[in-house]
């Protein structure tokens, strides 16, 4: 479908970021990880940007996603956008035992360390360590590799808080020059 998609010119391949079926439907064949669907694109389309729409902060280790989106980066040569929202379905969090964080405030405040962990990650020279220290999630003297090809890596900011969401975009958004907007808000 990617493929399709770029050979008719679409510049821009999202996926979402789902373990269950959201709607109607059978399920099948079967939910895929996103990242790794996002790697083979990533080496079977030439032209197209590839990302999430959006990548729930409760899914993955802020750590583990930094590596991920940055060799996905580097296999696409600098084409990949992260989304990256708060997470909200407790089934389908419950349906793989990813645990599930009741209170919105707590899925908001590990949002926004995941978010100072990966552009962190990505922000430190090589050569040097990352340390962070926050109420979810601690780093201790990462080598902050592997990094991506493009700086910055588009974000999008998912949420529809009407105040945390809009000044997480801000805090995140980019003083790069790309000619596209570097940052967005899905509500």
């Amino acid at each position: 479908m990617a493929r399709k998609a770029e050979a008719c010119g679409f510049r821009a391949f999202f996926r979402s970021d789902h373990v269950l079926v959201m709607g109607d439907g059978d399920g099948l064949p079967g939910p895929t990880d996103t990242w790794t669907t996002l790697a083979g694109l990533a080496r079977d389309t030439i032209t197209s940007r590839l990302g999430t729409l959006v990548t729930s902060a409760t899914f993955r280790h802020p750590g583990l996603l930094a590596m991920q989106v940055a060799q996905v980066d580097e296999m696409s040569g600098g084409r990949v956008e992260l989304g990256l929202g708060a997470g909200w379905s407790e089934r389908e969090h419950a349906a793989y035992g990813i645990p599930f964080p009741e209170s919105v405030g707590e899925r908001f405040d590990r949002l926004e360390e995941q978010l100072d962990i990966v552009t962190g990650l990505w922000e430190t020279p090589v050569s040097e360590q990352f340390n962070y220290q926050g109420v979810h999630y601690t780093l201790v003297d990462s080598p902050a590799l592997p990094k991506p090809v493009q700086t910055p890596v588009l974000m999008v900011i998912g949420g529809s808080g009407g105040r945390h969401t809009p000044e997480l975009a801000v805090r995140h958004s980019s003083d790069s020059d790309t000619p596209e907007p570097a940052l967005g808000v899905v509500r």
